[in-house]
Order: C-alpha cells, then structure tokens, then sequence
C-alpha cells in the first residue's frame, strides 16, 4: 500500500489535530494512523499521521504546497511529507563483529525492513562472506591515522554514487568526522553499550563483570560530532546475575544491542522519530 506521512510541530494551540484532519478528509484521505504529543514546558506540538494515498485526490507533488497554504501557515507549522515508496537506501558500517549486521541482514532478508541495502562498508575484511552471502556488496577500506582522511572521502564518494539516504554503523569502530557527519545530519545510527560513560574502552563487559551489575543494556542514537551524545532513538536493558560469566554477559549484551539496532532502524524507517534539540520524539 502507498501511504503518505506528515511530521508536524509547531507552538501548541486549539484546533490542530481537528484542521489536520479536515485536510485529510476533504481530499478523500483515509487515515491510518495518529499521534500526537503535547510539550507542556516548551508548548510545542507535535504530530505524526499516515494516510493511504490510493484513493487520496491530491497529486503526490501538490500535498505539501496545499497543506502548507490550507493548515500550516495560520499555525505556523514546520512540517515535513514523506512517503513510503521509493525505499529508502541504507549502507551499513562494520568492523569485525557480526551479531548486529547478521540481525539486520536476516530481518532484511525476511522482509521486515522495508528498506535497500545497496552495500556494505567494513574497515577490516572479516565479514565479507557474510555479506556477500547475502547478494550485498561488501566494500573493504583500510583505515589508520595516517589515512583515515582519504578512507572517508573514498566513503563518502560510495554514499554519493550509491544515493545512500542514511548510515547505520553495527558495531562500527571507527570515530566519523565531523565533515562525514555532517552530510548525514540525523541520518547515522549508531548502537553502544550502555555502560557509556561509566565503562569506556573496549571491554565494557570485563569492566561491568568486575563491577557486578545487576542490569546490561544498549542504546541507539544518531551521531553527532559530540562522541555518543546524539538524539537517543531507543534503549533496552536485560537483567543479569551475580552467576553469569564474562563470555554470558558478552552474549546477553550483544543479544540486546542487536535488537535495539533493529528497532532504532524500523522507528527511523517509519518516520516515527522527530529529533528535537538533542533529544527525540518517538511515534510508537
């Protein structure tokens, strides 16, 4: 089905959601679905609706002009139209550990990310077959300090003749620059482990052993230029004992970071996340 889906914020007042809705119906627009969220402290508005544009009279490229002159203007409304066709085009950023691209690659695979995959970008060579199993190509680039400059612009140069319109990096352990993140303002996803800040490096499972915590868990964001402070997107937790291993934590912590990539991704696919300032507004 080709649906339509409007992003709305704007200063809270009456009679929004009745002029959204008047919009719709007017032009034979069958709803499919609504929500919406009050911010009392910053008295915004804000709305995510998706329409069947089957039967909808309006062209697909006059939607956004008749909206903004019918409902957005008397409410000064900043509003974004997206539709769910053509698929977006994702490239994915890994190293050498595979739980989170298997994940993606598998739902991908069983159509429940609507979604192409045009290649895959790895600073080892590692996952290759992995990949290409999958009928995806696998591009490998080396990075070190002395070329990690080069390695991005050859990066870069792929998301561009490939029309990638976002970045998912499963466990991907480089550091991007700022110039690479900027290209894809609030269109990088990145999954870490919880422990951030209180266990850094690259055993956070060995520090949190040593610790004995009681709770693991993961978190999705996009990036910004302030390492692992972007818009959080989604977050997950499981419960551990005092009994699990270093080797069980690892598996408990990877089994979470996998699920909560894919979500990030389905809710960012579905246009259900709207980032407001350093934070996110998520449409479940």
């Amino acid at each position: 089905m080709k649906k339509a889906i409007l992003i709305i914020q704007c200063p809270d007042q009456k009679g929004i959601v009745a002029e959204v809705s008047r919009f719709l119906y007017s032009y034979e627009g069958n709803i499919l679905e609504v929500d919406q969220h009050v911010d009392e402290e910053m008295g915004m508005f804000f709305m995510r609706a998706a329409w069947e544009l089957d039967t909808f009279s309006l062209g697909k490229e006059e939607i956004s002009q008749r909206f903004k002159s019918e409902v957005a203007e008397q409410f000064n409304m900043d509003f974004k139209l997206h539709f769910n066709f053509p698929k977006p085009r994702m490239a994915i950023f890994v190293s050498k550990l595979s739980h989170c691209l298997f994940d993606i690659l598998g739902r991908h695979y069983a159509g429940q990310l609507e979604v192409d995959i045009p290649l895959v970008v790895s600073n080892h060579p590692n996952l290759k077959q992995v990949v290409e199993a999958f009928g995806i190509p696998f591009h490998h680039i080396p990075i070190t300090s002395e070329t990690k400059a080069a390695a991005e612009a050859n990066q870069l140069e792929l998301m561009k003749s490939n029309q990638i319109d976002f970045v998912v990096l499963g466990r991907y352990m480089q550091i991007l620059s700022a110039e690479f993140i900027q290209h894809f303002p609030n269109r990088i996803i990145n999954i870490h482990h919880s422990f951030l800040p209180a266990f850094v490096g690259a055993k956070p499972y060995h520090a949190a052993y040593e610790r004995g915590v009681k709770i693991i868990g993961a978190t999705a964001h996009y990036v910004t230029e302030e390492l692992d402070a972007g818009p959080i997107i989604e977050q997950e937790v499981a419960r551990v004992r005092h009994h699990n291993t270093v080797a069980e934590l690892v598996q408990i912590g990877q089994d979470v970071e996998k699920v909560t990539l894919s979500k990030a991704i389905k809710y960012h696919l579905d246009r259900k996340v709207m980032p407001i300032n350093n934070k996110t507004v998520i449409f479940y």
